[in-house]
């Protein structure tokens, strides 16, 4: 008895000491499919406070903000130019406002430059999927999630936007 309540003391000094702001809500993936054979699925459960930027310029608002995924592998390379193509699409799971669900698909080969490497020992690195970066709303309320064929990996990034808006020239 008396060792339960220590470890209840001792849980509760924890919890108090412990902020807020470091809970993490739990995922609740029962909405999505199964990733299909031989794919992998990843989840982003992105933060819902992030450190004020020392830049006064960028927004602090998270409706401003943007999250690029980058889809790539990390194979062995020299000193060329490496890339691949492949189809990234969301997937709305639900009509309206549900849950969408990321795939990628129609992976081509590994392209390279063809440039002589003399003396360049290979390296491992993370080559990203070729094409315009796949930008998508911040959104704390829902875990990013995205299904892609092995080897594939995924990263991401988070974009946040200027305070200032620019005014454009309209022509006559």
């Amino acid at each position: 008895m008396f060792r339960h309540l220590i470890a209840l003391a001792f849980t509760g000094l924890a919890l108090a000491a412990a902020p807020a702001a470091q809970a993490i809500p739990r995922l609740n993936l029962s909405g999505y499919p199964a990733p299909a054979a031989g794919d992998r699925r990843w989840v982003i459960q992105l933060p819902g406070l992030l450190r004020p930027s020392a830049d006064a310029s960028i927004s602090a608002n998270p409706r401003d903000w943007r999250v690029e995924l980058i889809v790539g592998q990390t194979t062995l390379v020299d000193c060329n130019q490496y890339s691949f193509s492949a189809r990234l699409r969301p997937e709305p799971l639900a009509a309206g406002q549900g849950p969408i669900l990321y795939r990628v698909g129609e992976v081509g080969p590994l392209v390279a430059t063809r440039m002589a490497c003399p003396g360049m020992p290979p390296r491992e690195r993370f080559v990203p999927m070729a094409g315009k970066p796949f930008v998508v709303p911040y959104n704390v309320s829902a875990p990013i999630v995205l299904d892609a064929p092995r080897p594939l990996q995924l990263r991401w990034r988070l974009w946040k936007a200027e305070t200032n808006s620019q005014p454009a020239l309209a022509l006559p």
